[in-house]
């Protein structure tokens, strides 16, 4: 199995930052959840698996549940300890749902990928799960500079592995690339085009008299702070003062 790449290679290479991130399983008890999880990692675009002390190794059932990410499970490394599989990384998150005295802070998930997404071209970082029954123990979450947690029901707060893993992982992608494939960033108008809205609407707002000029209270600051809510693009704002226009012309 080949050797994943490290931080300081991914941050020249020009890469996804989703590729600074390794998922790492710890006491995997079944075959399975090992496969569920490459196809949850690939989904989102993860590549980077590392499996510690596996009870049972992978087998025909983790290439079943991998379904069409069998590259993942191909790359992937199994080593003896959890140190030997953090050994390249900058930081390590140890994702668990119960505090269990864990002295370092604790995040929810999308708080904790907005932060990560902030330097994730920097150094590699591992998500690291426990075993499916037990999650992770308080020695393994000392190695961990941080913690994470999905917050689910109270009532009934159990994910399944694979499960666990596809929230982090979606949550990652998120965070870093954003959006739906194929779709573009949105632009909104820049200060100088709002201000012609806004003067523009000043203007239309006297003429057809709901504004009093001699009067105005604080009537077109709100007006500016419901218009600054809705962030309308370029041409949004074209489309606003095109309306306020015609409703000039209309009176002229």
């Amino acid at each position: 199995m080949k050797e994943p790449q490290t931080g300081a290679q991914h941050s020249k290479s020009g890469l996804s930052p989703l590729d600074s991130l390794r998922v790492v399983l710890v006491r995997t008890q079944h075959p399975g959840n090992v496969g569920a999880t490459a196809r949850a990692m690939k989904t989102m675009g993860l590549r980077d698996l590392v499996l510690v002390a596996p009870q049972r190794p992978p087998d025909d059932r983790s290439r079943a549940m991998a379904s069409g990410a069998l590259d993942v499970l191909e790359h992937m490394r199994i080593v003896e300890t959890l140190p030997e599989a953090l050994a390249d990384c900058a930081t390590a998150v140890g994702v668990s749902a119960r505090r269990r005295g864990i002295s370092v802070a604790v995040h929810d998930a999308r708080n904790w990928a907005t932060d990560w997404a902030r330097g994730a071209a920097d150094a590699r970082t591992a998500l690291v799960f426990g075993a499916e029954r037990t999650g992770l123990t308080n020695a393994e979450l000392a190695l961990c500079q941080q913690a994470v947690q999905i917050p689910a029901d109270p009532d009934y707060a159990s994910l399944n592995l694979a499960q666990a893993v596809q929230v982090l992982a979606y949550e990652a992608r998120m965070a870093a690339v954003g959006g739906l494939r194929g779709s573009r960033g949105r632009q909104p108008a820049d200060h100088a085009t709002m201000e012609g809205v806004y003067a523009h609407l000043e203007d239309m707002l006297v003429e057809v008299g709901f504004l009093d000029p001699a009067n105005p209270r604080h009537l077109m600051r709100r007006l500016r702070r419901l218009l600054a809510r809705a962030t309308p693009d370029p041409v949004e704002a074209n489309i606003l003062r095109g309306i306020f226009s015609a409703v000039q012309k209309r009176l002229r």
